[in-house]
C-alpha cells in the first residue's frame, strides 16, 4: 500500500491508516453497557435517556482531547485532522442533544414535547443553557479548525484543539453539583480532565499507533503521563464520593451510592490492570518484544473497561 504523502502534504488517513472505525463502535457499546449497569443498580428508577447521549458526548470529547494531545508524545507528530474533524462534529451534535434533554427536564416535559421557544429560553436565560452555549462554541471552533487544518496541515497545530477541548470538557463539571462545596469546582474540573486525558490518549494510541517501533516509543511516555492522571482521578473521585454520600450505609442503600461503588470497583480493576501492564506490557513493548497487534489488543481491553466507567459516570452526573 502506498504511504507517500499526497501533493497537498497530507498522509493517507483512511480506515487502513488509522483503523478507527472498528474500535470506536466498541467503545460506544462499552459506554452504553456502563449506563445499563448503572440503571440496573437504581431500578425501579427509569433509565435516564440523557445518560445515553451524555456518555457518547463524554467519550467523544475525551477522544478528541487524546488525539490533540498525542502528538506531544510522538517523535514525529502526525495529527489526524480528518478524524478530529469528524469526531468534533459528533461531539457537537451530542452536546446539543444533552442540552435539549437538560432543557426538557427544567421545563418539565418529555424531550419530544420541548418547543423551540422553551429551548431558546433555557439557552438564553438560565445558567445551564449559557454554559451549554459556551461548550458548543468551543467544540464548534475546534471542529472548524480541524476541518481547515486537514486542508492546510503544514501551518496547523493541535495545541489550539487541545485548549478548546480542555475548556469544553471542564465547563460543565465546574458548574455541577460539586461546585457547591469549597474548592468543589476545581476538584470537579481536575477529575473530568484527568479522566478524559487518561482515557482519550489511550484511545488515540489504539487508533493511530500501528508499528512495533511506535509502540516502543510512545507507550512508555504515555505510561509515565498516565500515573499522575490516575492519582488525580482517584483522589478527586474519593473526595467527591465522601462529600456526596456522607457515610458508608448510603453506598448500599441509595442508587447514587451503588453507582458510585460500582465506579470505584471499576477504577480498582483499572488500577490493578495498569499496575500489571507496567510490569509486563510496557516493559516488553519498550524493548521491542511485543508485537503491534498484541499492544493494540491490550490497549483495546483497557479502553473498553474505561468506557464502562464513563457510562457509570455519565449516569452518576444525571443522578446528582
Amino acid at each position: 500500500m502506498n504511504t507517500t504523502p499526497s501533493a497537498s502534504g497530507r498522509a493517507p488517513e483512511g480506515p487502513d491508516a488509522g483503523s478507527p472505525w472498528r474500535l470506536l463502535p466498541t467503545v460506544a457499546v462499552a459506554g452504553l453497557l456502563g449506563v445499563a449497569l448503572a440503571w440496573a443498580l437504581t431500578i425501579p428508577v427509569t433509565l435516564p435517556a440523557e445518560a445515553i447521549v451524555r456518555v457518547i458526548a463524554d467519550c467523544t470529547g475525551a477522544v478528541v482531547l487524546g488525539l490533540a494531545a498525542l502528538p506531544r508524545l510522538q517523535p514525529k507528530p502526525t495529527p489526524r485532522w480528518r478524524l478530529l474533524a469528524v469526531l468534533a462534529g459528533l461531539w457537537w451534535g451530542t452536546e446539543l442533544a444533552v442540552l435539549a434533554f437538560e432543557a426538557a427536564e427544567v421545563v418539565g416535559v418529555a424531550i419530544t414535547r420541548l418547543s423551540a421557544d422553551e429551548f431558546a429560553t433555557y439557552l438564553v436565560d438560565l445558567a445551564g443553557g449559557q454554559i451549554g452555549i459556551a461548550v458548543l462554541g468551543c467544540v464548534g471552533a475546534l471542529a472548524c479548525y480541524s476541518t481547515l487544518s486537514y486542508r492546510k496541515p503544514a501551518s496547523a497545530s493541535t495545541d489550539l484543539v487541545l485548549v478548546f477541548a480542555a475548556v469544553a470538557l471542564a465547563l460543565r463539571p465546574v458548574t455541577g453539583h460539586m461546585s457547591q462545596q469549597p474548592f468543589g469546582s476545581v476538584l470537579a474540573a481536575a477529575h473530568a480532565l484527568a479522566a478524559a486525558a487518561w482515557f482519550g490518549v489511550l484511545v488515540a494510541l489504539a487508533l493511530v499507533v500501528r508499528s512495533r517501533g511506535e509502540w516502543a516509543t510512545v507507550l512508555p511516555r504515555y505510561s509515565t503521563v498516565a500515573l499522575p492522571l490516575v492519582a488525580i482521578v482517584a483522589v478527586t473521585g474519593l473526595v467527591n464520593g465522601v462529600v456526596r454520600v456522607g457515610g458508608i450505609t448510603p453506598f448500599v442503600t441509595t442508587g447514587y451510592g451503588r453507582i458510585l461503588l460500582a465506579k470505584t470497583v471499576v477504577l480498582i480493576v483499572l488500577l490493578t490492570m495498569g499496575w500489571w501492564w507496567r510490569r509486563t506490557w510496557v516493559r516488553k513493548a519498550a524493548d521491542h518484544r511485543m508485537t503491534a497487534a498484541d499492544s493494540l489488543r491490550r490497549a483495546s481491553i483497557e479502553v473498553v473497561v474505561m468506557a464502562v466507567a464513563f457510562g457509570l459516570a455519565a449516569t452518576l452526573a444525571i443522578s446528582a
